[in-house]
C-alpha cells in the first residue's frame, strides 16, 4: 500500500509522458550519442579476457623467480590486486542524485536505493561538489535547471576533475538543443521528464557498464605498461650481465696477449683509458667510447698469430719480418670482425696504424678515412709507448711525449685530435697510469658512465 501512494506521488510530480510533445525527439537524439549496450558487454568480456592473460603472464613470472630465475625481475603484480577486485566486486554502486526539488531527489533516490544502490542526495551544484571531493562516486543524475545554478556548469566541473565518472542529465526542458549541447559536452545520457522507473534504472544500469568498461580497459592498460616495464628492465639487466661477461672475456684476451708479449705488458689497458680520456674531452658520445675503448683494448689481438721468434726478438727486424709484423691488424680485424658485438671495435683494430696523411699501413688511408676511434686511438698509443721502457731505450716523460705528437700533427696525427690532446694536462696522464700500473686496475666500459675527471686548459 506505502509502495503504492510513492508510485503514486512520483508519477504525480511528473509530466505526462503521453503529452510530452518532444519526447521521442529528444530520445532519438540521446540515442545517438550512446554506446550501444550490447557491444560494451562485448568489450567488456574482451578486456576481462586480457586481464586474466596477463594475471597468468604474472603468475608464471613469479613462478620462474621461485624456481631459482636469479638475477631476474619478476613483473610486478599489486600485493592487494585480488582484494581491490573482490571489494568492488561486493561493493554496491554510489550514485550522487542532484536535484533542488525535494520531491523528485527523493522518489529518483529510493526509486534507485531500491535496487541496491548506493544513493546520496544533493540539492545544488556546489553541494554535490563537495559531495564529491569527499569521496568516489560511479554515478551523477543532475538536474539541469536549478535555483542555485546549471547543471551544464556542473558537467563541466565533474567532466573536468572526474573525466571517467559518467553524467546523467535529468530535466523536463523541451529543447533539443539543450539535449545535444549536454551530449557534447561529455554527457552520457539525457533522461527527459517525466520517465518511468523502469526506463530510470536502465538507464543507470547502462552507465555504470560503461564506467565499469572504462575501467577495466584502464587497468588492462595499466597492467600493460608493467608488464613492458618489468621486462624491460629484466631485458637491460640481462644485457648488462651479457655486457660485463664480454669484458671479462676481453681483459682476458688481453692477458694473454700480455702473456705473449711481455715486453708491452699492461700497454693494452693503458692505451685503453688515455684512448677513453681523449674521446671523452672530444665530446664523443659514450656508446661511441664504449666502441672506441674495445678496438683500443684489443688493436695488438692479430699479434696472437705472429711467430714468436718475430714477436719476442730484441734485435731489428729484417724487412720481410716487418711485413709479416704488419700482418697483425688485418688478422686482428679477421678475428674480430666475425664477433657481432665488436664488428665496429674490429675496424679501429684495422686501421689503428694508418696515418692522417696517408703514410701508414694496411690500406694507406688518410684523413677522415680513418674511422675516428682509430685517429684518437693513434694519438694514445704514441703517448704511452714514448712514456713506457722498452729493451732498447728508457720512458721518456710525458712533456716529451706532447712535443713529439705536436710535430707529428698533420703526419701521423689528425690536428684536431692533437689541439684536444695538448689542452689536457700531464697530471691527468699520470694518475692514469698510476691507477692502471699501480694498482692493477681492471678495464671495464662500465667505467664509461663515471663522470669524466679531464680537466681541458
Amino acid at each position: 500500500m506505502c509502495l503504492e501512494m510513492e508510485r503514486n506521488r512520483f508519477l504525480a510530480v511528473m509530466y505526462s509522458k503521453q503529452n510530452n510533445w518532444l519526447y521521442r525527439g529528444i530520445t532519438a537524439v540521446a540515442q545517438e550519442f550512446r554506446i550501444d549496450s550490447d557491444r560494451m558487454k562485448q568489450i567488456r568480456r574482451n578486456e576481462r579476457a586480457n586481464a586474466a592473460v596477463l594475471e597468468r603472464s604474472a603468475l608464471g613470472l613469479q613462478i620462474n623467480e621461485l624456481n631459482g630465475a636469479e638475477g631476474q625481475s619478476a613483473m610486478p603484480v599489486p600485493a592487494d590486486h585480488h582484494a581491490r577486485m573482490m571489494a568492488r566486486a561486493r561493493r554496491p554502486a554510489r550514485i550522487l542524485i542532484v536535484d533542488d526539488e525535494t520531491h523528485v531527489r527523493s522518489m529518483m533516490g529510493v526509486a534507485l536505493q531500491r535496487q541496491g544502490y548506493d544513493v546520496e542526495l544533493a540539492s545544488s551544484g556546489h553541494e554535490a561538489l563537495d559531495i564529491l571531493d569527499a569521496g568516489p562516486f560511479d554515478l551523477v543524475l543532475t538536474d539541469i535547471v536549478m535555483q542555485d545554478g546549471n547543471g551544464i556548469y556542473l558537467l563541466d566541473r565533474i567532466h573536468g576533475k572526474l573525466p571517467n565518472l559518467p553524467v546523467v542529465m535529468v530535466s523536463a526542458v523541451h529543447d533539443i538543443s539543450v539535449a545535444i549541447d549536454a551530449m557534447r559536452r561529455g554527457a552520457y545520457d539525457y533522461l527527459l521528464k517525466p520517465f518511468e522507473c523502469e526506463h530510470l534504472v536502465a538507464t543507470v544500469v547502462r552507465a555504470l557498464e560503461h564506467r565499469h568498461a572504462l575501467q577495466e580497459s584502464q587497468n588492462y592498460q595499466q597492467n600493460l605498461e608493467e608488464v613492458v616495464r618489468a621486462r624491460t628492465e629484466m631485458l637491460r639487466q640481462a644485457m648488462e650481465d651479457l655486457e660485463h661477461s664480454y669484458d671479462v672475456t676481453l681483459e682476458a684476451l688481453g692477458d694473454a696477449l700480455d702473456l705473449k708479449d711481455s715486453e708491452t705488458e699492461g700497454h693494452s689497458k693503458r692505451v685503453t683509458a688515455y684512448t677513453i680520456a681523449l674521446a671523452r674531452a672530444m665530446g664523443i658520445s659514450p656508446a661511441e667510447i664504449k666502441v672506441i675503448a674495445r678496438g683500443a683494448f684489443l688493436h695488438d689481438i692479430g699479434k696472437m698469430a705472429i711467430p714468436d721468434e718475430i714477436l719476442r726478438k730484441p734485435a731489428a727486424l729484417t724487412p720481410e719480418e716487418q711485413e709479416i709484423m704488419r700482418e697483425h691488424c688485418t688478422r686482428g680485424f679477421n678475428i674480430l670482425r666475425k664477433i657481432p658485438f665488436l664488428s665496429e671495435a674490429a675496424e679501429i683494430v684495422y686501421a689503428h696504424q694508418e696515418h692522417y696523411d696517408g703514410s701508414g699501413y694496411p690500406q694507406g688511408v688518410k684523413g677522415g678515412e680513418i674511422p675516428v676511434g682509430a685517429r684518437i686511438f693513434a694519438v694514445a698509443d704514441t703517448l704511452d709507448a714514448i712514456t713506457s721502457d722498452r729493451p732498447y731505450r728508457k720512458a721518456s716523460t710525458f712533456d716529451a711525449a706532447r712535443q713529439e705528437i705536436l710535430r707529428c700533427s698533420g703526419t701521423q696525427f689528425d690536428p684536431s685530435v692533437v689541439e684536444v690532446f695538448l689542452k689536457i694536462p700531464n697530471e691527468l696522464w699520470h694518475e692514469l697510469r698510476s691507477e692502471i700500473t699501480g694498482q692493477n686496475k681492471r678495464f671495464s666500459t662500465f667505467d664509461l658512465a663515471q663522470p669524466a675527471r679531464v680537466r681541458v686548459r
